[in-house]
């Protein structure tokens, strides 16, 4: 009985692979061939005939990836430089041609990953560093991409309407009357505003609170990135001047009045640095802070030679 394997009796991905070395040099041979008399076809068969007989030569799956790839086969290509690189030492070539097939497909990571093998035996050859270039470009393409859409995404669910959503005539009204029209108009307002409104109550707030939570919105939320943004231009302004410990210090240092206190309280202000970020028109929200309690406060910012946020334009 013959002891020669048949290519269809080798099982791929056996724990001991079965290796018929000469056949596959033979079929190999047959395939350069039909390449030499610019056969394609018949020399992808031959060199499928050879890859069966010896799966792990990674020269023969690469040179048939290769003839597949060139062929648009780019699936049975793909898979063949797969094979080709998961047997050491990887062809460089094999790790090229299949970094470029995962950045076609968008598959930047699996990409970078073949890049890198070659560049750390490597690091100056020309080719891959060339399309790492490329790959991290394309990576960075579409995370911008994706923060684009992200954006827009955000950006459309603040203009949608708030008659779109389920709520009480009495919320419902109340919001009409402080000319309240969309999601985005909505994070604008803070619970001190809201609740400052006639007849706008507390069950009124539960309501659009919970609203807002199921669409990862919550009310001043918008206040909330215009105020962080305003503290850390006022903290870079005060680099390395006195006055810039001082935007650390409590409110309650500055011994304002009872409804002052209570107002910085409503709007959630504990440091020095969280009432400079908001502007008089905020303050002037809040249910009882009026001018007397506006120019108390501005008069003990001044003290320390601060001031609330003035809008441009």
């Amino acid at each position: 009985m013959s002891n020669t394997v048949h290519p269809l009796d080798v099982v791929v991905g056996a724990s001991e692979v079965q290796r018929d070395s000469v056949q596959a040099a033979r079929m190999a041979a047959e395939g350069e061939r039909f390449e030499a008399q610019g056969n394609r076809l018949s020399a992808i068969e031959s060199y499928r005939k050879a890859v069966a007989s010896d799966p792990a030569d990674g020269k023969l799956l690469f040179r048939l990836g290769f003839l597949l790839d060139i062929s648009g086969e780019e699936d049975e290509a793909l898979r063949m430089y797969e094979r080709a690189v998961d047997n050491p030492p990887a062809p460089i070539n094999a790790l090229l041609n299949l970094a470029v097939a995962y950045e076609d497909r968008g598959d930047f990571v699996r990409s970078e990953r073949c890049l890198r093998q070659i560049l750390e035996t490597d690091p100056n050859h020309p080719r891959a560093r060339l399309y790492m270039k490329d790959v991290i470009a394309s990576k960075t393409m579409v995370s911008d991409d994706d923060h684009d859409k992200e954006k827009q995404k955000r950006s459309a669910l603040l203009d949608t309407p708030v008659t779109d959503f389920e709520l009480s005539v009495r919320a419902r009204t109340c919001l009409k009357k402080m000319n309240i029209r969309t999601l985005g108009d909505l994070v604008r307002t803070t619970e001190a505003e809201l609740l400052s409104y006639k007849n706008f109550g507390e069950s009124s707030l539960v309501e659009i609170k919970t609203m807002l939570a199921a669409k990862g919105l919550r009310l001043g939320q918008s206040r909330d990135d215009a105020h962080r943004a305003a503290r850390r231009a006022m903290i870079d302004s005060l680099k390395g001047s006195n006055t810039e410990a001082v935007l650390n210090k409590g409110v309650s240092e500055l011994n304002l009045s009872v409804r002052a206190r209570k107002a910085l309280q409503l709007l959630n202000i504990q440091s020095l640095g969280d009432l400079v970020a908001h502007t008089e028109a905020e303050l002037l929200g809040v249910k009882n802070f009026g001018a007397t309690s506006l120019s108390e406060v501005r008069q003990k910012l001044a003290e320390y030679g601060l001031g609330l946020r003035k809008i441009d334009g």
